[in-house]
C-alpha cells in the first residue's frame, strides 16, 4: 500500500478499507482528504469515523445529501472532520444545539447553529439552473387514503393498549411502549395482515382491506395506462413482500423488491433490467436500501408507501428518479391516512418548516417526549378516519 500510494497522485478507497489501513493511511502525509457520502462518519464513535479522523490531511472536504439522517449530533460528527474542533465536544454541542433543537424547537439555537455553521457548508440544489440547466420539475403531494373498518379497529386497539401500559411506566420502558407502538400504528395504517403477520391475503371477498393499497392500485392503473413507470418505497421489508406479489400479478408484470437482503449482483441486475424499455413498470425498494447509490431514471413517478418523518431520508429515496438523466417531470406521492398519527405528525412537520430545512430529521423519537394527553391526542382515531 505505501508503494501504491508513493507511485500515484490520487488514492480511491472504501470505508470498509479505509478501517482496515487506518494505521497505514494515517502515517502518510496527504494534502487532501475527500469523503463522499460522509453519512458513513454520522456516528464518531464507529471504527469508520475514527479511521476517518485520524488521517492527517491540509484540505479536508465532506460531501453528502444527507447531513442528518436521525440525529443532530451527526452533523457534529460531519462537521468535526472537516473543521476539527468547530462545534466543541458533543457533550457540549448537545447541551447547546441538540436538546432546544430537537425538543424544544428553539429558533434562536437553529439561528445561532446556522450563523455558525454556514461560512463552512456550500449547499447546492439540484433545482437551482446553475447547476442543471436541464434538470425537468418535481411535483411533490401528500395524499390521503381512509381506513377500512378492519383497520380502524386494529388501530383502537393498539392505542388502547399503549395508553394502558404508559399509565404507570416511566423512563426507557415508557419511551418504548410509545415507539412499538407508533411502529405498530404504521403497521396497520399500511395493512391489516402487514400488522397481523399471519399470511392472510391482501384482499377479503375481493375487496381491498386498506385503504392505502386501493389507492395505490388506482395511482398505479393510471400510470401504467400512460405507459410510465413507477418506484414503491416503504420502510418495511415485510410489506413489500406482502404487496410486491400482489401488484405483480394485480397488472400482470414482475414487480422487483430491492431490499436489504439482496445481493450486490441480484441488485444491479434489477436496477439494469429496470431502466431498459421494456424492463418492468412497477419497481419496490426498502427506504434505507433504495435510499443511495442507485440510477432509476426509467421511473418519473415516486410513491412513498408510508412516512419516515424525515425530509432527508425521504428526499434520498426520491433522488433515485429526481436526477441527472431524468427527462420527464418527477411526481412524487407520500401516502397517510386520514384522521390518524400519520395525518398529525405530518402537520406538525410541516408547521416547523424551519427545522427541516437545517435537515434536522429527528426521526421519531421527539414523540416519546410527550405528556400523556399530548401522546393521546397525538394517536386517537378521527372519526373521518373511515371510508364510506
Amino acid at each position: 500500500l505505501d508503494r501504491a500510494i508513493a507511485e500515484h497522485d490520487l488514492i480511491v478507497t472504501t470505508y470498509a478499507l479505509m478501517a482496515k489501513d487506518r494505521a497505514q493511511l494515517a502515517e502518510q502525509t496527504w494534502r487532501r482528504v475527500v469523503l463522499d457520502e460522509a453519512q458513513h462518519i454520522k456516528n464518531s464513535g464507529t471504527v469508520q469515523a475514527k479511521a476517518a479522523f485520524a488521517i492527517p490531511a491540509d484540505h479536508k472536504l465532506a460531501l453528502t445529501g444527507t447531513p442528518v439522517e436521525n440525529r443532530l449530533d451527526e452533523l457534529r460528527s460531519i462537521l468535526d472532520f472537516a473543521n476539527p474542533g468547530m462545534l466543541g465536544r458533543p457533550s457540549d454541542f448537545r447541551k447547546r444545539f441538540s436538546v432546544p433543537i430537537e425538543r424544544e424547537n428553539d429558533e434562536s439555537a437553529v439561528s445561532r447553529l446556522r450563523a455558525i455553521t454556514s461560512p463552512f457548508i456550500l449547499r447546492r440544489v439540484k433545482t437551482d439552473p446553475t447547476v442543471i440547466s436541464d434538470l425537468p420539475e418535481k411535483n411533490e403531494m401528500t395524499v390521503r387514503a381512509n381506513l377500512t373498518a378492519e383497520q380502524a379497529a386494529l388501530y383502537k386497539a393498539v392505542v388502547d393498549e399503549m395508553m394502558a401500559q404508559i399509565a404507570d411506566a416511566k423512563g426507557m420502558k415508557r419511551k418504548g411502549a410509545v415507539l412499538s407502538a407508533l411502529t405498530r400504528l404504521k403497521q396497520v395504517c399500511n395493512h391489516p395482515a402487514h400488522f397481523l403477520s399471519d399470511g392472510s391475503p391482501v384482499l377479503k371477498r375481493g375487496q381491498h382491506r386498506s385503504g392505502k393499497i386501493g389507492l395505490v392500485e388506482d395511482m398505479l392503473d393510471s400510470i401504467l395506462g400512460d405507459n410510465e413507470k413507477a418506484l414503491l418505497f416503504t420502510q418495511f421489508r415485510e410489506f413489500g413482500e406482502l404487496v410486491a406479489p400482489y401488484f405483480a400479478e394485480r397488472f400482470g408484470t414482475e414487480v422487483p423488491f430491492l431490499h436489504g437482503g439482496v445481493s450486490k449482483a441480484k441488485r444491479d441486475e434489477m436496477v439494469e433490467k429496470f431502466q431498459s424499455d421494456d424492463g418492468p413498470p412497477i419497481m419496490m425498494l426498502s427506504l434505507k436500501a433504495g435510499g443511495t447509490g442507485l440510477n432509476l431514471t426509467a421511473a418519473n413517478h415516486v410513491v412513498h408507501l408510508d412516512r419516515w418523518w424525515n425530509p432527508a431520508v425521504e428526499n434520498q429515496a426520491t433522488d433515485r428518479a429526481f436526477r441527472i438523466g431524468q427527462r420527464k417531470n418527477v411526481e412524487v406521492r407520500k401516502l397517510l391516512c386520514v384522521g390518524t398519527v400519520e395525518e398529525r405528525i405530518d402537520s406538525m412537520l410541516v408547521s416547523k418548516q424551519d427545522l427541516a430545512n437545517l435537515a434536522v430529521g429527528t426521526g421519531e423519537n421527539w414523540v416519546t417526549e410527550m405528556d400523556t394527553a399530548e401522546l393521546q391526542e397525538l394517536f386517537r382515531l378521527s372519526e373521518d378516519a373511515v371510508g364510506e
